[in-house]
């Protein structure tokens, strides 16, 4: 199941702002991580997509999401001004953002190319 995050969390599973200036990523498995808000539409239709791409893609992937209504600073700290806003996160690299509702064969895309993990 897609996993929902908190300011802590965050920290501990992909970035502690507090302890580093420069990007450092914390986890050990690449992920998405999903900024969306419970009143957007199409913030709506990519979480089905999002669950069952997690389902496809097991333990190779972490897929989490902010509420970025709850978690203001976060989204902020990411410049996050429309929702869907989506974060790819590779395992070493940079990260990339993508914005909007992307269909299955583009996060299935961005997860090979960006991200280095293919479909089982």
């Amino acid at each position: 199941m897609v996993e929902h995050l908190t300011k802590e969390t965050f920290k501990a599973k992909v970035f502690d702002f507090d302890k580093n200036k420069d990007w450092k990523f914390e986890g050990d498995k690449p992920c998405l991580v999903d900024f969306y808000a419970e009143w957007c539409g199409p913030c709506k239709t990519v979480a089905p997509i999002l669950e069952e791409l997690k389902a496809e893609y097991g333990e190779d992937l972490n897929i989490y999401k902010i509420n970025t209504e709850q978690e203001q600073e976060l989204a902020s700290m990411f410049g996050i001004q429309s929702i869907p806003s989506l974060l790819f996160i590779p395992e070493n690299g940079q990260p990339q953002m993508a914005q909007g509702a992307l269909s299955k064969e583009s996060f299935e895309q961005a997860f090979s190319e960006v991200l280095g993990v293919a479909k089982k």
